[in-house]
């Protein structure tokens, strides 16, 4: 029995007759991916956060400029305020219109020590209510100059009533300066007297050769132009000569310095017997007339009121201000430099009205 073979197959499609009726050949290529357009649509800008930003940095920029200009103008203050004035401390109330003025005077009295001292006697002077000063005094001495210098300002520039008050040790240039005021007061247990001078300089000779190995050599115009020299032991002679033209001199003015200060209490043979360099307690001063009282501050301040003739007053001291160049410590990378200068200054001889315990 025949049967035709494609009865029962599916009638062909459009697409099944197109492929029947293409020729035959390579198959046609794939098509290409459609590419991305070349240049795409740019994302909308946030341009509001922008000009948002830009406004908080310039502010910013601003402030900080402001606050450096700021600053530079605070030092600017201070340093001229630390130059010009000092700050009152009430010690002890009483009417603005009638002051008492303390003056420090302590520690080694050097230039810087003595103008620090002319400052506070300066504004004592300008201010009219100022009645009277006190000098309070707790210093060992120190330069010949810088003692000077003080008693100078004391006796010679401020007309004001005058009274020392001395605390702890007040010693030779201590007690060179305390003699400008009118009256002493000592406290109980004060060191105080050692009226005289004392110089000295030092011998680097066998530091220099027989350890460093270092030969000083001296080119001079006269015998005495290098006397003394730290370079050798000083001869009896030289020793003779400084003791001639540098302590005699200074001893003599030291003599006629507590003359003038202690002529209602002391004679010129007196206070020579007593300058002999020796320390005195405050009852052996007061015994010898060095000193007119033994007490304390309020002791000090009852003197001051009666010598100005006022009955009360505002005690206050004088205090320095804030320094920025103290805060920032401009002076401490100094401490242990050595320069020529030093060298200079420990090769040389100094005077000094000074009590010192160092043989």
């Amino acid at each position: 029995m025949d049967f035709d073979q494609d009865d029962n197959l599916p009638e062909a499609g459009p697409w099944e007759e197109a492929q029947q009726s293409r020729p035959a050949g390579p198959p046609p290529p794939p098509l290409a991916p459609v590419a991305p357009p070349a240049h795409p649509e740019p994302p909308r800008k946030r341009t509001g956060w922008k000009i948002f930003w830009g406004i908080i940095l310039t502010l910013s920029v601003i402030a900080n400029i402001v606050l450096f200009l700021m600053l530079i103008g605070a030092v600017a203050i201070l340093a001229v305020a630390d130059k010009q004035s000092l700050h009152e401390e009430v010690i002890q109330d009483g009417p603005r219109h009638s002051k008492i003025a303390i003056i420090s005077l302590e520690g080694v009295i050097d230039d810087e020590n003595a103008r620090e001292v002319s400052r506070q006697l300066k504004q004592a002077r300008e201010d009219r209510h100022v009645k009277g000063i006190i000098l309070r005094v707790n210093s060992p001495g120190g330069t010949i100059s810088g003692s000077d210098q003080i008693y100078n300002e004391i006796k010679n520039k401020t007309e004001l009533p005058a009274v020392a008050f001395m605390q702890g040790v007040a010693a030779s240039g201590g007690y060179y300066a305390s003699v400008a005021c009118d009256k002493i007061v000592a406290e109980p247990t004060v060191i105080t007297g050692s009226v005289g001078v004392i110089g000295g300089y030092m011998v680097l000779k066998e530091l220099l050769e027989d350890k460093l190995g270092i030969l000083p050599v001296i080119v001079k115009s006269g015998e005495k132009k290098d006397w003394p020299s730290s370079f050798r032991p000083p001869t009896e002679e030289e020793i003779q000569y400084l003791h001639d033209k540098l302590i005699t001199p200074a001893y003599e003015r030291f003599v006629q310095i507590v003359a003038e200060g202690r002529k209602a209490s002391l004679t010129l043979s007196e206070i020579r017997q007593l300058a002999d360099g020796s320390i005195y307690g405050a009852q052996e001063a007061k015994d010898n007339k060095l000193v007119d009282a033994i007490g304390y501050l309020d002791d000090a301040i009852d003197q001051a009121k009666a010598l100005a003739g006022i009955k009360e007053a505002l005690v206050m001291e004088y205090r320095r201000p804030f320094s920025f160049a103290d805060f920032l410590g401009s002076s401490s990378s100094k401490m242990f430099e050595i320069d020529e200068s030093t060298v200079y200054e420990l090769c040389t001889p100094r005077l000094l009205y000074l009590w010192t315990l160092q043989k």
